[in-house]
């Protein structure tokens, strides 16, 4: 196929550096109606300025042959023909993100596959007639097949693979390993997480040896009806547990700080600060292995599950990409909100890197009120947000950036 290979032990190394420098900055590279558009020709169009913005990592959409258009009911795991485009022009994109230093992230659907052929109970629970045809053994006797139940929650309405099973895990790591070192992806991004168990996350990983990788364990907040509770310490625990099941080779998804922002910039910025004075998400907690961001393809999008308030999306921005953890920007807000928002986001990129914040960086937080939060990090850069007025006091801060509600110092 000519695709782009990597040295398996260069990948080790670079994984464990990666990791441990904590300056990553993604991009999740698509949204819901992505399919729609001649993507990866798009994609490959934007690359030059998603390295010039500072971008180290862009997630793509799923880029095998899928039973949707959106990618996430995998069929034949190894075309790579999908609604996204050919695989020559998945190719053209990948040789592109090489040029510039910007890591191809892999979507792994792996939690669930739509069986080509009717089998037992008359499900499409078998897999002939393409590469990893696997029989009904391989599909989750709660979702229809004769494999062992399932590790984790199912996902409804179609087969759920059952990663109990020898041939799935050696096929499953194969495949990894293809995506990995022949067609020349360098990170995995791990849906649904929650269907199976993190200790198979921790196998695949070690199998394929990816540079970096996170996993969507998406489970809800604690709410009082509609109401968000202010302690949501249970929430990123259970984000933490999955990490560390992972054998904590995977980053997470911090959906608790995600949850807990969003409510914050509506005038409750005393969110933003636990019992113990830290940030009340993973990222106050275990920051290296948090990946903030504000939206994605199903909290957002057309899709809209649970959306970041529109009009306070810089304020989230000026939150994330200031702190530690791993921020994540949103495609819709970087490339379809404007050009305005886009230079912002970038300059606030920037910033970060002059810096040197990283995702291990200290936070000072100095006000967490209704209408103010004001915080130092790593004592080289301040920010605000919200509509209180506030500024660092000391000649040697200069105002490095500012917008509607937030404004951010350094040295």
């Amino acid at each position: 196929m000519g695709f782009i290979g990597t040295d398996h032990d260069e990948g080790v190394q670079q994984s464990q550096s990666v990791l441990h420098d904590g300056r990553e900055v993604l991009l999740q590279a698509f949204n819901w109606e992505s399919h729609k558009h001649d993507w990866w020709r798009n994609l490959e169009r934007k690359v030059p300025d998603m390295a010039k913005s500072g971008i180290t990592s862009a997630w793509l959409p799923p880029a095998t042959h899928s039973f949707s258009r959106e990618g996430y009911l995998p069929q034949n795991l190894y075309s790579l023909n999908s609604s996204y485009g050919s695989e020559a022009l998945l190719k053209t994109l990948l040789y592109k993100m090489k040029q510039h230093n910007i890591r191809p992230m892999a979507d792994i659907v792996i939690n669930h596959r739509v069986g080509t052929t009717q089998g037992h109970g008359g499900k499409y629970n078998r897999y002939d007639g393409v590469p990893l045809s696997w029989d009904e053994r391989a599909v989750t006797s709660c979702t229809g097949g004769r494999g062992n139940r399932s590790t984790g929650d199912n996902f409804h309405g179609v087969p759920n693979i059952d990663h109990t099973q020898d041939f799935v895990r050696k096929d499953i790591i194969g495949w990894l390993k293809w995506l990995r070192y022949t067609v020349g992806f360098q990170d995995f991004r791990f849906d649904f997480a929650r269907g199976y168990s993190a200790k198979y996350v921790k196998e695949y990983v070690e199998g394929a040896k990816p540079i970096f990788c996170v996993g969507e364990y998406w489970d809800s907040c604690n709410y009082k009806g509609t109401y968000l509770e202010y302690n949501q310490d249970s929430h990123r625990q259970r984000i933490i547990n999955w990490i560390d099941s992972t054998g904590r080779l995977s980053t997470a998804f911090d959906f608790t700080t995600k949850g807990i922002l969003q409510e914050a910039v509506k005038s409750q910025l005393w969110r933003l600060r636990d019992a113990q004075g830290k940030p009340p998400g993973v990222m106050g907690w275990w920051p290296s292995r948090a990946v903030t961001f504000l939206d994605n393809h199903d909290t957002g999008s057309t899709q809209g599950h649970w959306p970041f308030p529109s009009n306070h999306v810089m304020e989230g921005y000026a939150y994330i990409l200031t702190h530690p953890g791993i921020p994540s920007i949103f495609y819709d807000h970087f490339y379809d909100w404007g050009s305005i928002m886009h230079d912002q986001i970038a300059k606030l990129i920037q910033i970060r890197k002059q810096q040197g914040i990283n995702s291990r960086s200290s936070v000072r937080i100095i006000e967490a009120q209704a209408n103010l939060y004001a915080a130092i990090i790593g004592e080289k850069l301040c920010m605000k947000i919200g509509s209180g007025s506030w500024c660092p006091t000391g000649p040697e801060w200069k105002l490095a950036a500012h917008g509607h509600q937030y404004a951010v110092w350094h040295k």
